[in-house]
């Protein structure tokens, strides 16, 4: 298959997709929508609450010199702009906020900025490449984009792969830091990422990319240097450890959704057509955990309900616990795959999945 070939799911002759999305619209009252949108607010309006009184604490510094208090503190800061980012900032990627596309904007540029990390390079990617190509070598950004851990069984294998199960958290821990002051600049420069080719970014998208990260620096290490009584150092391994506990929340809630032992990894034939059709093929690639479980909706944002969210983009994920039986019963009327394992239990697969392919 060479390089131009276009890439095409196979059509769904069987008539899953127009069943699914019938019964979805037909189980969803106006009410029922309504009322997702206005818990998808309520939950924003509580990780901002938990985000911004956590940078606050910080500033008025009410545990004096504890620098266990402090290391508390950053970390409470990274959960909760994790948490943020989980339950906001992407579901106002997919503008699922308001009919108002500057609304949604301004929701996921905020809150996803917030974090240090570039909401418009990520929004390029996510949108136009992972979404649409989702495990399919060579245009899905998230699976090609990492020269150390063999994601896929279809990458090159090299040698010291075969101990990617052992140095992976080690990486994994180390994901925002290089995301954060590396990996930005570095998809910015990039003229080709996945199916992304041709890539032009004006000028101005690298001095608003410096402008952000100087933004976050002052605040998140200048600011508080200044005005607390600690120590450059004790400031630094305070973000550190922050860094490496948001990293952790991070990578365990997405490597799980599609880096599994249960997940496939779907290839084109010489026509470049897919084996799956679109709907098919996202639940062949996407894994579920406790997808219906109050709490893991709560916390995750929908990335426990994954299935739900690749077939239903558009669609709030504070309704990913209604939508969800409906397409298990739908998957299995039609003995199609569904993937669900407890999270622990998608962890441990995908550490079996990396042992795997490592060797």
């Amino acid at each position: 298959m060479t390089k131009s070939t276009q890439i095409l799911f196979k059509k769904d002759n069987d008539g899953f997709t127009k069943e699914l999305n019938s019964t979805v619209k037909s189980n969803l009252s106006k009410g029922e929508l309504k009322r997702a949108v206005f818990l998808l607010w309520i939950k924003l309006f509580f990780y901002l609450l938990f985000f911004f009184v956590s940078i606050y604490v910080l500033y008025i510094n009410p545990y004096g010199d504890s620098f266990l208090y402090l290391l508390l503190n950053y970390t409470l800061i990274g959960t909760s702009g994790v948490l943020l980012a989980f339950n906001s900032a992407h579901d106002a990627c997919h503008q699922t906020f308001s009919k108002k596309k500057w609304l949604n904007d301004f929701i996921f540029f905020f809150t996803f900025n917030m974090q240090g990390t570039s909401a418009r390079l990520w929004k390029i990617r996510h949108l136009a490449s992972h979404h649409l190509f989702s495990n399919v070598d060579g245009c899905d950004a998230d699976v090609d984009d990492n020269p150390l851990i063999r994601f896929s069984p279809n990458h090159k294998k090299k040698k010291f792969m075969k101990y990617q199960h052992l140095y992976s958290p080690f990486l994994y821990s180390l994901y925002f830091i290089v995301w954060i002051f590396a990996k930005d600049f570095v998809y910015l420069s990039k003229k080709n990422l996945a199916n992304l080719k041709n890539q032009n970014y004006p000028f101005w998208y690298t001095i608003e990319l410096v402008l952000l990260k100087l933004f976050y620096v002052a605040y998140i290490i200048i600011i508080p240097y200044l005005i607390l009584e600690f120590s450059f150092s004790q400031i630094l391994v305070s973000y550190l450890l922050m860094m490496v506990v948001a990293s952790n929340i991070f990578i365990y809630t997405l490597v799980t959704t599609h880096f599994t032992e249960e997940t496939e990894f779907p290839t084109p034939n010489n026509n470049g057509e897919l084996p799956y059709h679109f709907a098919e093929h996202q639940l062949k690639v996407s894994m579920d955990y406790h997808p219906t479980h109050p709490i893991a909706s709560f916390l995750f944002g929908g990335f426990n309900s994954h299935a739900a969210h690749h077939l239903f983009p558009t669609l709030p994920h504070t309704i990913y616990p209604k939508i969800t039986p409906i397409i298990v019963e739908k998957a299995k009327k039609y003995n199609y795959t569904y993937n669900v394992l407890s999270l622990l239990g998608a962890i441990k697969s995908h550490f079996k999945y990396l042992k795997k392919h490592g060797k």
